[in-house]
């Protein structure tokens, strides 16, 4: 019989739980695992690929797989970022941490959506053999890691299992040989904004959630929420943290105030009490279906639409 195709699967559902906050803990590590676990983070991401040494990779397949194991209860947000498809220890990091049922996984480096195609028949056969429901597991992409990948962020439309899209600085500076992604006032270089553009752009277009990168100054609380609610202003919907005192911050700027929810609910019922209308004149202003469709948006990332 023929391999089922990845096109015949129905595509992974966006998690019914906010994906606001992303934390990142080591695998190697047992007390920051059930620390960022303990958290109020949305979702927690096991890391099996930068904050692992190269020779303590099998320790933390084995450490991720017992604490995914160890946590029945709200293990569908404790997700997992394996290493990347170019390199030789993904097979080994899905083989070990798919018997435990992660919530989702990481995918770093991808060179576009044929990545995401392999990994899901990776994926595939793993859940047939462990009895998870084929096409479940959930996938969040880093789309900006290489100069090569810069050029296919927009080729996520309809990829098996993407709820999600974010980017980095980091590897994309390193891919490129540059010396900082900084400018001298410390905000990021044009290729870098770039990248976040382009996430942004792709994200939309695919359908699926944009995730903002990291803040690496984790002290520095006040810069996470400038940051964090002007990049929500630009369409991000959340946030990857690097410590749990992130977490508190990127949720606040994340989550819609009453303010926002009372006006977008305003126009939404001016639209409804004139059906049909493209424009409606308030308060000196004009609104149109634009101002619609975000006011629905809006809504419905808080639950109320």
């Amino acid at each position: 019989m023929p391999p089922i195709a990845a096109t015949s699967l129905p595509s992974c559902s966006p998690p019914s739980y906010p994906m606001r906050s992303w934390l990142f803990a080591p695998g190697d590590s047992e007390k920051k695992m059930a620390k960022a676990a303990d958290s109020a983070a949305d979702i927690v991401l096991f890391d099996l690929e930068d904050a692992v040494a190269t020779e303590n990779k099998p320790l933390a397949r084995t450490l991720v797989h017992a604490m995914l194991a160890s946590r029945e209860e709200g293990r569908e947000r404790l997700w997992v970022r394996v290493n990347p498809l170019d390199g030789p220890y993904t097979l080994a990091d899905l083989a070990a941490v798919m018997p435990a049922r992660p919530g989702g996984i990481m995918l770093p480096k991808a060179g576009g959506r044929g990545d995401v195609e392999l990994l899901d028949h990776y994926l595939s056969a793993l859940e047939v053999a462990y009895g998870i429901d084929q096409g479940s597991t959930p996938v969040i992409v880093l789309v900006t890691e290489t100069a090569q990948s810069m050029f296919h962020t927009g080729d996520y439309k309809g990829a098996p299992r993407v709820v999600a899209m974010s980017w980095g600085s980091e590897d994309l500076a390193d891919s490129i040989g540059a010396s900082t992604n900084r400018n001298p006032d410390g905000s990021y270089g044009f290729t870098y904004e770039l990248a976040r553009s382009l996430c942004l752009l792709g994200a939309a277009s695919a359908g699926v959630t944009a995730i903002e990168t990291i803040e690496a100054d984790f002290r520095n609380l006040d810069g996470l929420r400038i940051r964090a609610e002007k990049v929500r202003r630009d369409g991000y919907r959340g946030m990857l943290a690097i410590h749990p005192a992130q977490v508190d911050v990127i949720n606040a700027a994340f989550t819609p105030s009453a303010e926002e929810l009372s006006h977008a609910q305003m126009i939404v019922d001016l639209f409804a009490a004139n059906p049909g209308v493209g424009t409606i004149g308030h308060e000196g202003g004009m609104l149109d279906r634009p101002h619609l469709s975000r006011a629905q948006q809006l809504l419905r990332q808080a639950g109320q639409g």
